[in-house]
Order: structure tokens, then sequence, then C-alpha cells
């Protein structure tokens, strides 16, 4: 090998390493909010970068964690809100109905399809 070439791998080794570092900050950047309403009024707007426990008006406890939303806490009688899994891409939701909570992800990542039916 000459010293063209030693330099020309080394060159092309940064490039593929600053592309790395690029693709990785573009994915931390499309985190959303999480937007919260109650009986149909917005309750409040959380930023899924930030760790939290919101709790919502004495009847539900929301956690947001690692970018991710969970309802880990309501006096329902059924607790489907506390048993859906957590939330952190674009316009998933969780929803209490009894207590009217609604917990949505609004400007995340778009979520992936897992199946295309015809």
């Amino acid at each position: 090998m000459k010293k063209q070439d030693v330099i020309l791998v080394v060159i092309a080794l940064l490039f593929a390493g600053a592309g790395l570092l690029f693709y990785r900050s573009l994915g931390q950047q499309t985190t959303g909010v999480v937007k919260v309403t109650v009986e149909g009024e917005l309750f409040g707007t959380y930023s899924l970068k930030k760790d939290q426990n919101i709790p919502i008006n004495d009847t539900n406890y929301l956690i947001i964690k690692d970018g991710q939303a969970d309802m880990i806490e309501a006096n329902c009688p059924d607790q489907i809100c506390v048993n859906q899994k957590a939330i952190s891409k674009n316009r998933e939701s969780i929803v209490c109905l009894p207590n009217k909570v609604i917990v949505e992800v609004v400007g995340g990542e778009d979520a992936k399809l897992d199946a295309v039916a015809d």
C-alpha cells in the first residue's frame, strides 16, 4: 500500500464515522411531546425527552421515562389504560374512558407498519 492509499482509507473512515454520528443525532431529535386532555380540555403538554411523573386530577398517574409515556395507575374499574403498552411514536395514544383522560404523542417519530392487509 502506498501512502496515498492509506490517506484515502483514513478519509473514508472519517466520513463514515461523521455520517454515523449525524444519523444518530437525527434519531434523537425526532422525540415529540405528550398531550394530555381531560374531558376534552387540555390538561398539559410534556416533553418525551425529560423524565417526569405526572398526576392527573387524582384519577390517573402518568410516567414519562426513557422517551416513553406510560399510564401506571388509574382509579377506573377496567384498568385498560394501565395495562396498555408505553407510547412514544407519533399519534399513539392511551385512553382512559371512565376518567375521560386521553394521552397522545404529537410530533414524534412515525410508527413503522407491522403488516399490510389487502
